[in-house]
């Protein structure tokens, strides 16, 4: 039995992969929203210094990137620097945040498709759940054969569903024609909104928007050149979708105007309700097939980078079947089949009960939360490496991440949250403590050495 993967993917696979977890359609789609009822007309402001946080983080993830290239991700970088025991707790915080996104963009397949049927006159009502359970079953065919193939499609719907938002923005800006005073006021703190504070509120959300985009990472004993591509995936996913979010966020406030801010920030679905105002229902229609499709990708990402991770555990003792290589594929298939299966089975019991909207919000938080750990231990871990390599300036630019992490993860449980939101973080606890129990269970994950990488 084979259990080396196979080095066949380039640069575009590896970008595919991070792209289709951050789902950059899903944010135009939800996340904006929320920006605005913190920052309003400060949107695009606040997606501004967003990115530029997201990358002080991302240059912990590219640094280790150039120096490891394993499967697991955050589960070596953390290893390396903190102990098995600790990097095994980062793997398994980087299942819940994979499986979380994959299982909550099931549902948005299932919603978002049933929608687009609407407008043809075809009232699907709960058969969405059918199509997102096909989703999960598409996703893990695709991401068993060949990863190559997956890795391609993921950028390519990624980059339909981009180009037809920006399509929409096109036309908003087209129409509106904004002035100079517009422009600028999207650009500084909207005192109607507390300013400073508003956009401090709304940096947790723009945090949450980028979560994911370190998946090409799981890529590294899979990509060519891996020291080389791995880093110059994340920084150009960081970058590009760090552009996309302002350019959309500002379209948005534009498009609904200074009198429309509070309208924008209460609207459930913003791009459809552009679409309709500058478009067509056509438009619109073809709007709600993108993000489907976009949330496709997130499903396949999702189901691939938990399916690497789990490999990567199971070969350091967690379950050394999970880490067999399909001879003529070189994918993890029964680490595919593992993670397909538990994102299929959490949705088919919760999704149906919550609706798909308070699914993909529950499982994306619950995601989210647990990788903002993640992130705040990888840059501790480079801020130590850099700090004993006497790189002062670096170790304080690689700390600058984790400080506004922990403000965003302060932020996302003070004030309390409204039930059910409030026991979220309680779930992302639960699971590290899974972990510890684990640990109890399987001692060698935490005693097992790096394996060798490329």
């Amino acid at each position: 039995m084979l259990r080396q993967l196979a080095a066949r993917l380039s640069l575009p696979e590896a970008i595919g992969l991070s792209l289709s977890v951050i789902a950059p359609t899903l944010t135009a789609a939800f996340n904006i929203t929320l920006v605005v009822q913190a920052a309003g007309a400060a949107a695009p402001l606040t997606f501004a210094i967003g990115t530029i946080a997201i990358g002080l983080v991302a240059l912990s993830f590219i640094s280790f990137g150039r120096r490891l290239s394993h499967a697991g991700s955050a589960y070596a970088y953390i290893t390396h620097t903190f102990g098995a025991s600790m990097g095994f707790v980062a793997g398994w915080g980087l299942l819940l945040t994979y499986f979380g996104f994959a299982t909550g963009c099931a549902a948005l397949v299932g919603n978002f498709t049933a929608t687009v049927l609407q407008r043809f006159g075809i009232d699907i009502g709960a058969a969405w759940i059918g199509v997102g359970a096909g989703a999960v079953l598409l996703a893990w065919w695709l991401a068993y054969r060949d990863m190559r193939l997956a890795g391609r499609l993921m950028l390519a719907l990624e980059g339909v569903a981009v180009l037809g938002v920006v399509g929409l923005c096109i036309r908003i800006l087209l129409r509106v024609q904004p002035s100079a005073a517009q422009s600028l006021a999207s650009f500084r703190p909207a005192a109607d909104f507390g300013g400073w504070t508003g956009i401090g509120f709304g940096l947790v959300f723009t945090v949450l928007s980028f979560a994911g985009f370190e998946g090409a990472a799981t890529l590294g004993e899979e990509t060519v050149n891996p020291r080389r591509n791995i880093p110059v995936a994340l920084f150009g996913t960081v970058l590009g979708a760090g552009a996309f979010f302002v350019f959309v966020a500002y379209c948005e406030v534009v498009g609904f105007g200074a009198a429309g801010i509070k309208d924008l920030a209460n609207s459930a679905a913003p791009l459809n309700d552009l679409a309709l105002r500058y478009g067509s229902r056509d438009f619109a229609t073809a709007l709600d097939l993108a993000t489907a499709t976009c949330a496709f990708s997130g499903v396949l990402g999702g189901v691939a980078a938990a399916a690497r991770v789990l490999f990567a555990l199971g070969r350091v003792g967690l379950a050394p079947a999970l880490a067999v290589v399909h001879a003529r594929h070189g994918t993890p298939t029964r680490a595919i089949s593992c993670a397909a299966l538990m994102v299929g089975t959490s949705f088919l019991l919760w999704a149906p009960f919550s609706g798909a909207a308070n699914y993909y919000a529950y499982l994306s938080t619950i995601g989210t939360l647990s990788l903002i750990l993640i992130y705040i231990a990888v840059g501790a871990a480079e801020m130590v490496e850099a700090w004993r390599q006497a790189r002062r300036l670096w170790a304080t630019l690689c700390g600058l991440g984790p400080l506004v992490l922990l403000w965003a993860l302060y932020r996302t449980i003070y004030p309390a949250p409204e039930f059910p939101g409030n026991l979220w973080p309680y779930v992302a606890l639960l699971w590290v403590v899974a972990a510890l129990v684990v640990i109890r269970l399987r001692p060698a994950v935490a005693r097992a050495p790096l394996p060798e990488t490329l």
